[in-house]
């Protein structure tokens, strides 16, 4: 159970910085993280660092489809940790 915890927290971890380059990259107008690649690594693990670090840097906000499914994955996941602290 511990190990599931730690995977989402390096996995969120990871989704975090990810938005938070790809802000950067948006601002100075370099390459960009192709979204398929942010959506993967929310769906494997990263929502809740993915949905944090879209509020917190305001990126993506205007694309329904991230606003729903990252708080879609946040909240999974976060009931995932819930239910493990739990045990």
């Amino acid at each position: 159970m511990i190990i599931l915890a730690a995977y989402l927290a390096v996995m969120s971890s990871f989704a975090f910085i990810m938005m938070w380059a790809d802000k950067r990259q948006a601002q100075a107008r370099g390459p960009r993280i192709p979204e398929k690649r942010l959506w993967l690594v929310a769906v494997i693990g990263g929502g809740i660092g993915a949905y944090l670090g879209m509020m917190l840097f305001r990126h993506k906000t205007k694309h329904t489809n991230f606003r729903i499914g990252f708080f879609a994955l946040a909240l999974i996941q976060a009931s995932l940790l819930v239910w493990i602290a739990s045990q």
